[in-house]
């Protein structure tokens, strides 16, 4: 588990934007599904791709996180990678946090899983 003190209010912050961020994200997922039940090809094989594509979905921090302080920052970073958020979305925060998110996102620590 990974907490550097951040300060108090990016925790506030962070709870009070998360519901707001999974919604968004959840959104374009929904679209995405529909776009894949409304192609071509089998009804059963859309739904199975549906099935296993909602498995995997499911997994992300976008739909669903952990929601411990201590969790934050990969919080934070799996919803980064996941494209629920930018690096923008992150502008309220602490420069400390920022400082964090930065120094794991210049490591390229986005492309690696949880």
């Amino acid at each position: 588990m990974y907490n550097q003190g951040f300060k108090e209010s990016d925790w506030k912050l962070f709870r009070k934007k998360i519901a707001g961020w999974q919604e968004s994200y959840m959104d374009r997922l929904n679209k995405e599904y529909i776009e894949l039940l409304s192609g071509e090809g089998n009804p059963s094989d859309k739904f199975w791709a549906l099935n296993d594509r909602i498995k995997e979905d499911k997994k992300c921090k976008g739909v669903q996180a952990r929601m411990s302080r201590s969790e934050m920052v990969f919080n934070i970073l799996g919803l980064l990678r996941e494209g629920a958020i930018t690096l923008d979305d992150l502008s309220d925060f602490s420069e400390e946090l920022k400082a964090s998110i930065k120094a794991f996102t210049d490591r390229n620590f986005l492309s690696y899983d949880d």
